[in-house]
C-alpha cells in the first residue's frame, strides 16, 4: 500500500485536532477551579445597582493603589539588582532594597485586606456570609 502526501496531511490534521480536543476537554471538563472573590461578588451575590456602584468605586480605588505598590516592588527589585551588581554580597544596599520590597509588599497586603473589608461593608448579612466563606476558603486553600 502506497501512502500519498494528501493522506499524510489528513492524518496529521486529524491527529492535531484530536490533541486540541483532548486539551480542551481536560481543561473544561476535569478542572474544578474555585471561583475567585471578584467572581463571587459580581456573579453570585445578586448585588443591587447601588451596591454595584459602591463596589465598583472601591475596586477602582484599590486598583490604583495596587498598581502604585506593584510599581514600588518592581523599583525595589531594580534597586536590589543594582546593589547585587555593586556589592557582590549581602551588603547594606542589598539589605535596604530587600527592606524596601518587603515594606511595599506588606503595604499591598494591608491595602488588599482593607479593600476586602470595604467591599464587605456594602453587602447584606446574607451576602456577607457567602463573601466571608469565599475569603476564608481562598486564604486557606492548598496551593497546587
Amino acid at each position: 500500500m502506497k501512502l500519498s502526501w494528501q493522506g499524510l496531511i489528513v492524518t496529521a490534521f486529524v491527529a492535531f485536532a484530536a490533541g486540541l480536543g483532548g486539551v480542551w476537554v481536560g481543561l473544561h471538563a476535569f478542572h474544578q477551579s474555585t471561583p475567585g472573590l471578584h467572581d463571587i461578588v459580581h456573579e453570585r451575590l445578586d448585588l443591587t445597582e447601588e451596591q454595584l456602584g459602591r463596589i465598583e468605586t472601591i475596586e477602582a480605588d484599590f486598583a490604583t493603589r495596587r498598581q502604585a505598590l506593584e510599581l514600588e516592588m518592581r523599583a525595589a527589585n531594580a534597586d536590589l539588582a543594582a546593589a547585587i551588581r555593586a556589592e557582590h554580597g549581602y551588603g547594606p544596599g542589598v539589605t535596604a532594597a530587600i527592606e524596601r520590597f518587603h515594606h511595599a509588599m506588606g503595604e499591598l497586603q494591608s491595602e488588599t485586606i482593607r479593600h476586602v473589608f470595604a467591599m464587605r461593608e456594602v453587602l447584606t448579612q446574607d451576602q456577607q456570609a457567602i463573601f466571608d466563606a469565599t475569603v476564608v476558603e481562598s486564604l486557606t486553600a492548598e496551593q497546587q
